[in-house]
């Protein structure tokens, strides 16, 4: 890679002079090799990078949380649709006899307390 034209470009051949936001450059045994170094002033990265983590860690424990309430609700939601479906039936069934009683004795014989 010594005849590559990348040569004179930006890292390679660019010596221990080159600097941006506290990374350097230098020669390295080999001309296709970079050696890099992170100048200690800019370690807050690191401490930045850290907290990313611990943000992307909560973020994920609450993205599970949310998960187990929605199959919760999912649950509820599936419960509560099986007893509208059985009280329907009941109505239903509460009706069919209802109009039944009013075929067979006429309109007179439902007037009851029932309803007050």
């Amino acid at each position: 890679m010594a005849s590559d034209s990348h040569t004179g470009g930006p890292f390679y051949g660019a010596g221990p002079y080159r600097s941006r936001e506290g990374l350097s450059t230098r020669s390295a045994a080999a001309s296709d090799e970079i050696q890099l170094r992170i100048d200690p002033m800019h370690g807050e990265l690191d401490d930045e990078i850290t907290g990313l983590h611990r943000q992307i860690r909560q973020l994920k424990g609450v993205a599970q949380e949310i998960g187990t309430e929605a199959k919760f609700q999912n649950e509820f939601l599936n419960q509560l649709q099986d007893t509208l479906i059985k009280a329907q039936a009941g109505v239903k069934n509460n009706m069919r006899r209802l109009n039944r009683s009013i075929n067979q004795h006429g309109t007179n014989h439902l007037v009851h307390d029932h309803w007050k």
